[in-house]
């Protein structure tokens, strides 16, 4: 754990989308995708400015994203210069005809340290039907066992919707049979009618976030979320009931949930656009700059958007009035995208705030907002 980590100064996870360019559709970018890299993507010279940026910042988490990043030339060349930097850069990839071996072993060798892969079913049926993309389940699990073979670390994505909300048991015994370091279970932030109609209930959110508990007491790897800061809450409100029955010591409120940031991704993430735009997570299309005309550290640090979203006074509705808003908080991205404003309130969510006082995280009501613990991934 690192103590007295101040989100003011810095992010907890900061994200560069490397590319738009894609030789398949994907589930995350759908008809956004092209063949060709886009004129304004960010050049080799601006990518490695940028990486010293993103140094300057020092996260403890850098990943490295987009549609398809084996698209750009210079990807084995920017990990390597993202390692030597002292990021220890994660990659994000999806299974297309450019993940192969030899690409598992150069980007082992250009120093990435972990890979993450998506897989989204059990069964190859259904992983390809809820990705889109056929055969992707078997192209994914070759890449497990390339990894496994150049000894590289990776985590699995799993995108959820309300196709594959069924299915959480199953992944997890599948998940079982491999080495990997997390799970993330990526619950959706809707940006078209179709997303929205596939868009589990808040009832549905809450009964996931019951089995991701239980589950989470029996794997071997850390289950993480994202887009869901209210499963914090809930595990909270789980210890609180196992503590007053004795069933634990407190000591896990002083040490964190393993494998959850200690706030909102809201509140400690950054992410850089493909042409350089500064958003403060992958779902919230709220620009705070672009690294062609600001620097990284000044746009994160003193931007309005930033600076904004972390300070939880201006949340409104029951986000507002919530005693858990200092480690929950609410997704800020599914509220613009759903309501039009990143401050109101969460409608995944159906907890309703009480006037009994708040869990106590480690002698005090909430994580203090400037500093927090964070894990090491």
């Amino acid at each position: 754990m690192k103590n007295n980590f101040d989100i003011n100064k810095t992010p907890i996870v900061a994200i560069w989308e490397t590319t738009q360019a894609c030789d398949v559709p994907c589930l995350d970018y759908g008809d956004w995708v092209q063949p060709e890299a886009d004129p304004l993507e960010l050049s080799t010279v601006e990518a490695r400015q940028m990486i010293d940026d993103f140094a300057e910042l020092c996260p403890p988490i850098f990943v490295m994203t987009g549609a398809d990043p084996l698209k750009r030339e210079d990807i084995y060349e920017l990990v390597r210069y993202a390692a030597v930097r002292q990021l220890h850069p994660f990659l994000a990839l999806t299974a297309t005809p450019l993940l192969t071996p030899d690409a598992i072993a150069e980007l082992k060798h250009a120093g990435l340290s972990r890979l993450i892969l998506s897989l989204d079913a059990a069964s190859p049926e259904l992983h390809d039907l809820v990705c889109g993309v056929h055969g992707s389940f078997a192209r994914t699990m070759e890449a497990i066992q390339w990894a496994d073979h150049w000894k590289l670390p990776y985590q699995i994505t799993t995108h959820l919707n309300d196709r594959n909300l069924h299915d959480l048991e199953n992944l997890a015994a599948l998940l079982r049979t491999f080495r990997i370091k997390q799970w993330s279970v990526a619950f959706p932030v809707p940006s078209t009618p179709a997303e929205l109609e596939e868009t589990p209930s808040a009832g549905q959110f809450e009964g996931a976030f019951a089995r991701l508990y239980t589950l989470a007491q029996k794997v071997p790897f850390k289950i993480k979320t994202s887009e869901a800061p209210h499963y914090r809450r809930y595990i909270l409100q789980q210890q609180a009931r196992e503590r007053a029955g004795g069933a634990t010591d407190g000591r896990q409120f002083q040490e964190g949930i393993p494998g959850i940031m200690p706030v909102n991704e809201d509140r400690g993430m950054l992410f850089v656009s493909h042409t350089g735009d500064v958003y403060p997570c992958p779902g919230l299309h709220v620009s705070a700059g672009n690294v062609r005309v600001s620097n990284l550290a000044e746009i994160y640090r003193s931007s309005q958007v930033f600076t904004l979203l972390r300070d939880q006074t201006n949340l409104t509705g029951k986000c507002g009035e919530c005693a858990f808003k200092g480690v929950c908080g609410g997704s800020r991205a599914r509220s613009y995208v759903m309501h039009g404003d990143m401050f109101t309130e969460d409608p995944s969510c159906i907890y309703r705030p009480t006037a009994q006082a708040a869990v106590r995280i480690g002698g005090s009501q909430t994580l203090p907002s400037e500093k927090v613990a964070v894990e090491e991934p």
